[in-house]
C-alpha cells in the first residue's frame, strides 16, 4: 500500500482522484493547495497527485511542490499544465475547449502508460493545454488536437496528463493510476 496526497486545486473532480485511490486499496488524504511544504512531508506521503483546476493563478503553492518535493508526482490536467510552466514550457487556450472523448497515441509506453499499447480513449478538457514541452521532459502521447497529452521529466519522477484517469469515461484510468502507485513504490 501507498500514501498519496491529493492536492485540490478546486477541480470538479478532485473527489474521484480521492476516491479512486482508496477503491484501488490505497491511502489517499487531500489537502489545500495553499499547504506548506512541511504540511505535506509531515503526512509522509509516498507521492502526491496535483488535480485538475479552473485557472493557474489559483493553483496555489503547486510550482513549489513539483520543484522542491522529492517525490514521484502525477499533475493531471491543470496539475500537468502547471508542471509543464514550472519546467519552462508554455500553456495557451485550446482549440477544443470543454470535457469530450479524445483518442490519444500512446508514443513512450513507460512508467505511468506502461502495457497501454499505441491508442486509448480518455476524458478531457481542453480549455487550457500545454502547448511547448519544458526542456528535460519527453512527451509521452499526443492527440489530433493536442501535441503534449502526456509527460514525463527526464530524470525526476514527475508524470503530467491532460486528460482526467479519475472518471469512468477514461479507459484503463485505474491502470495508469496503478502505475502511478507502482513508480511511488519503487522511489
Amino acid at each position: 500500500m501507498v500514501k498519496i496526497i491529493v492536492i485540490n486545486n478546486y477541480g470538479q473532480t478532485c473527489h474521484l482522484i480521492h476516491r479512486a485511490i482508496r477503491d484501488l486499496d490505497h491511502e489517499a488524504e487531500l489537502m489545500k493547495n495553499t499547504s506548506s511544504l512541511e504540511d505535506i512531508l509531515s503526512m509522509e506521503p509516498d507521492g502526491l497527485i496535483l488535480s485538475g483546476g479552473p485557472t493557474l493563478e489559483r493553483a496555489g503553492n503547486c510550482s513549489v511542490y513539483v520543484k522542491e518535493l522529492n517525490l514521484p508526482i502525477l499533475g493531471i490536467c491543470l496539475g500537468h499544465q502547471v508542471m509543464a510552466k514550472t519546467y519552462g514550457g508554455k500553456v495557451r487556450t485550446g482549440a477544443a475547449g470543454g470535457y469530450a472523448a479524445v483518442e490519444i497515441e500512446i508514443l513512450e509506453e513507460d512508467d505511468i502508460l506502461k502495457g497501454f499499447g499505441p491508442k486509448t480513449n480518455v476524458w478531457a478538457s481542453h480549455a487550457d493545454e500545454v502547448s511547448i514541452l519544458p526542456p528535460d521532459f519527453i512527451r509521452l502521447a499526443r492527440s489530433r488536437i493536442c501535441e503534449i497529452e502526456a509527460m514525463k521529466h527526464k530524470t525526476k519522477p514527475l508524470y503530467g496528463v491532460q486528460w482526467h484517469p479519475e472518471v469512468s469515461h477514461t479507459e484503463r484510468g485505474n491502470d495508469l493510476l496503478r502505475n502511478f502507485f507502482e513508480v511511488c513504490r519503487n522511489y
